[in-house]
């Protein structure tokens, strides 16, 4: 990958965010792989939800946000969204075991 001031033209700077969409991609897969792992390790609907990591989480994602320049609010969103997301995959997995 090229550093962001290596690219000499827009084609350039659009191929490097390609790529970097296809890894963001690649590790939200990965990431619902052990959401859906943790479904077969939960015991019941309550803990599948969890509201008190859930809450936890996004304190610190917003943490994170913050230490890497980002606006915290919008990782906030991202993170609500995906998380209430991978939470509908995960409680379906939870009760078809």
């Amino acid at each position: 990958m090229k550093a962001p001031d290596e690219c000499s033209d827009i084609q350039e700077v659009r191929e490097e965010i390609d790529i970097i969409d296809r890894e963001v991609i690649e590790a939200l897969s990965k990431r619902l792989q052990y959401v859906i792992a943790a479904a077969r390790l939960k015991t019941s609907e309550a803990s599948v939800k969890a509201p008190d990591r859930f809450n936890a989480m996004l304190q610190q994602r917003r943490e994170w946000a913050k230490e890497a320049g980002l606006n915290p609010d919008v990782v906030e969103k991202l993170y609500r969204d995906l998380v209430n997301q991978f939470g509908d995959e995960e409680l379906k997995e939870f009760k078809s075991q």
